[in-house]
């Protein structure tokens, strides 16, 4: 038994808020919620990958409370999250047993280690796989399944599986069930994250639901219908005011297009995708993790080559999708990534340095702007000044800067890029209300200016006060479109999860 009591977690806000819950060996407890409900929050701590800011917790009738996963897997604990962890250099059976090697008298055992490799990929389904190859060579769904076997072959006491489904195929997933099936037989307590709504009912002995941070309440199998989960997630109380629309008055500019995007696919998580943007209005993008929302725009802007159909920007002719980047800003695309770190900063180079790197190619500045300065540094000074960016100096290395502050850079460095759509995935993640205050109006500032603005975000509340219609992506496809401002929560998010059933 694994007993939570009053456990929180604060980062810029609180993640999870008070949450009391227990799991009992030999069932299935889903743990439900929207997107930043806190439900992976909740189970990191569980995991030790993260340290609790109160309560406590109990496993077997004794004080628990790791500091790491390695000691909570000494527990009995395991978690397998959704993103892969695999690694693809290695062989299949060095993932297997990365964290516990056979060995006899202190040497590695290969001979053992093959063995027991080959017991545990036939037990998975993946018997007619060889130990011996290297793990770059599975599909997605076999990694996951990988996975899953190199965390699930020790004995456990608790489980954590997040989303373990969303790659895999219906006979992978059978062969899961199995598994889940057999666990549960074997006494294991098992915490099954899942928007597959169908799944869950199907597999979960007990429904927990999180909202906002906040235990809504447990149910036992049966007891609640799809569309009763789906209204417990949502916060009927928890009123929007409707903003005034950012699309510029004349009804001339209101109808110009900014972006026409055509049955476009990178299969499998964008499929078909079809919709318009117009100049000076801000589109929203929601759906569940792994909808396909943040594929939908690297694909748009060639960060990730598209399989088929077309684009049009502004009045230019449609045209394929685009190969590259660097022909996505040519055309006159921006795209705000959702990892400033990984993709949207050089951590390591000075804020003057960063904002200036997409003007390089027109501006003046020159190849050699980097070691120069001058009015690169002068044009630093003007974005740190209008957009509050807290620093020493425009030669400070962003990464010493804080969160807010580096998403503040990366806006700089695209604005006086002057494009005509802008693409922004969770532009205001792990920022605080400040910053996210003055994103917000950086944004509404652009669609007054007449820019088109694609915005993926995993708030809801946020999209529903942004922006001046919403599209859903659901399952790799673009499900539906409600216009604002008078959204109905409610029915946004019964259309995020409408499109995932039981594979």
């Amino acid at each position: 038994m694994l007993k939570l009591d009053a456990l929180t977690k604060d980062f810029a806000t609180r993640a999870v808020d008070q949450v009391s819950l227990e799991f009992a060996p030999g069932q299935v407890h889903a743990l439900l919620g929207a997107n930043g409900a806190g439900k992976s929050t909740l189970c990191k701590m569980i995991a030790g990958l993260i340290l609790p800011s109160q309560g406590s917790m109990l496993l077997e009738g004794n004080k628990y409370s790791p500091n790491s996963k390695r000691q909570a897997q000494r527990a009995g604990v395991q978690i397998v999250q959704q993103e892969l962890n695999v690694l693809a250099t290695l062989t299949l059976a060095e993932n297997l047993f990365l964290s516990n090697l056979p060995n006899r008298w202190g040497i590695l055992s290969r001979r053992t280690m093959h063995r027991r490799a080959c017991e545990i990929l036939s037990d998975f389904g993946l018997g007619d796989l060889d130990p011996h190859a290297t793990a770059s060579n599975l599909g997605v769904g076999q990694q996951q399944l990988l996975e899953i076997a190199a965390n699930t072959w020790q004995p456990t006491q608790v489980l954590i599986l997040d989303e373990p489904t969303a790659a895999l195929s219906t006979r992978e997933s059978q062969r899961l069930f199995e598994k889940i099936h057999f666990w549960k037989h074997q006494g294991v307590a098992i915490l099954y994250i899942s928007h597959r709504l169908a799944e869950v009912q199907a597999l979960a002995d007990r429904i927990s639901i999180l909202r906002d941070g906040k235990l809504q309440g447990t149910w036992s199998r049966g007891e609640l219908h799809e569309c009763d989960i789906v209204a417990k997630m949502t916060n009927p109380s928890k009123s929007i005011a409707p903003k005034s629309s950012t699309l510029p008055e004349s009804p001339a500019k209101s109808s110009r297009q900014a972006l026409r995007v055509e049955q476009l696919w990178l299969s499998p998580k964008v499929q078909n995708v079809s919709f318009s943007l117009r100049a000076g209005e801000i589109l929203g993008v929601a759906g569940l993790v792994g909808s396909g929302r943040t594929e939908l725009l690297r694909a748009i802007f060639g960060a990730d080559r598209a399989s088929g159909g077309s684009l049009q920007v502004a009045d230019k002719p449609a045209c394929k999708p685009f190969r590259n980047p660097n022909e996505a800003v040519r055309a006159g695309l921006v795209m705000i990534s959702e990892d400033r770190k990984a993709d949207g900063l050089l951590l390591t180079e000075s804020i003057a340095a960063n904002i200036q790197l997409p003007m390089l190619d027109r501006s003046g500045l020159g190849r050699f702007a980097l070691a120069q300065g001058g009015r690169a540094r002068r044009l630093a000074e003007t974005y740190c000044r209008d957009l509050a960016i807290r620093c020493d100096s425009t030669d400070q290395s962003v990464g010493t800067l804080s969160g807010g502050n580096q998403q503040k850079v990366v806006l700089a460095k695209w604005l006086e890029r002057d494009g005509t759509v802008f693409l922004m995935d969770e532009p205001t993640r792990g920022i605080d209300v400040a910053a996210r205050e003055l994103v917000y109006e950086v944004i509404r500032n652009l669609a007054k200016a007449g820019k088109g603005i694609l915005v993926v975000s995993s708030d809801l509340e946020e999209l529903i006060g942004l922006c001046d219609s919403i599209g859903v992506m659901s399952n790799g496809r673009w499900t539906a479109s409600f216009s604002g401002p008078n959204y109905e929560p409610q029915a946004i998010l019964e259309a995020m999860f409408a499109g995932y059933s039981a594979p």
